[in-house]
């Protein structure tokens, strides 16, 4: 058998939890947004390199508030920054819990698989009589690929 990537459980309680975790940190932040992948494209993004930019170019308005036109809300650009610093330590111990559960799914997804595989081979190889026919046939229907039907040619739809 492959090697076991892990071996572990989540009790029902602790699961419980952590989805209450979930919902407590999405109730604390309310404002959350849910971009399309279309608005995700079109926005400007800032990552580590603007950070000194914005910091920057907000310190320059308040300094210098007069330059500015009226319409401009200096008051919103310092509220989207001091967000922007609120959430960013909480979107990198997101991303960091993020990526090691997405890490754990597929290593106890190919530890499942791996051994379902061995299941199904070992049915297999017990053969005729064993009463395992009908189930390694069921199971067989995994890897059953579909067949695209080339049409004709010529032939009109």
């Amino acid at each position: 058998m492959a090697t076991n990537q892990i071996s572990a459980t989540l009790t029902q309680a602790d699961r419980d939890t952590v989805l209450a975790a979930i919902a407590t940190l999405k109730e604390k932040l309310p404002f959350l947004l849910d971009l399309t992948a279309e608005e995700r494209r079109s926005l400007p993004k800032m990552g580590d390199k603007s950070r000194a930019f914005v910091s920057k170019a907000l310190e320059v308005a308040r300094q210098n508030p007069d330059f500015l036109p009226r319409s401009f809300d200096l008051d919103e650009m310092k509220r989207d920054v001091e967000l922007f610093e609120s959430l960013y330590p909480i979107f990198l111990a997101l991303t960091q819990l993020q990526e090691l559960v997405d890490d754990t799914v597929v290593a106890v997804g190919s530890d499942a698989y791996a051994a379902a595989l061995l299941v199904y081979n070992f049915a297999k190889a017990s053969g005729k009589g064993s009463g395992l026919d009908a189930v390694a046939d069921e199971m067989s229907k995994r890897f059953t690929r579909k067949s695209r039907k080339v049409e004709p040619q010529g032939a009109t739809v």
